[in-house]
């Protein structure tokens, strides 16, 4: 999203991370890569809307999901942690499940045993290239998002294409 719009991510230690604002369409929006440990996501998150009084449901948390295939993107309000340590920090500090979420799904591993390191290493080749579909799939919902029209966005998102007729 930031270099679609030329933005250039700075770190900015009052909210524990790289953070970048952009606009798009008459909104604005604050971009933050949190530089803390995943499992302390919360407290970049939190910084950075305290300090804009930005509130939970103003917020779209984008994270990989272990309970979607790779390639599959979902968006959804609210819910929770699903044993994801960053999204169960970032419950915490906000005080509320009660935010946006785009699914990324990057598959499992098929043992509760491997998912710590499945996670912290890099998805094979072909599965990264279903990830960074999903992801260029859900840039376009942008403006949709940033308008608040989150029903339509995850409509489109959420839509399969019908299937092509082989005859």
């Amino acid at each position: 999203v930031a270099a679609a719009r030329g933005a250039a991510f700075n770190l900015d230690k009052k909210f524990h991370g790289l953070a970048t604002r952009i606009h798009l369409t008459g909104h604005e929006a604050w971009l933050l890569k949190p530089a803390t440990f995943m499992n302390r996501s919360g407290q970049a998150v939190g910084a950075l809307c305290a300090f804009y009084k930005i509130t939970p449901e103003e917020i779209l948390v984008i994270h990989d999901e272990l309970d979607l295939p790779p390639g599959e993107a979902r968006l959804k309000k609210g819910g929770g942690h699903g044993g994801h340590n960053g999204m169960r920090d970032i419950i915490a500090h906000l005080g509320t499940p009660g935010f946006w979420r785009l699914r990324l799904g990057i598959g499992h591993p098929g043992d509760k045993s491997q998912v710590s390191d499945f996670v912290l290493h890099p998805a094979r080749r072909e599965e990264q290239e279903l990830i960074d579909a999903a992801i260029a799939k859900s840039l376009p919902l942008l403006p949709q998002l940033l308008a608040g029209d989150f029903s339509a966005a995850m409509l489109k998102l959420h839509t399969k294409p019908p299937k092509q007729d082989a005859t």
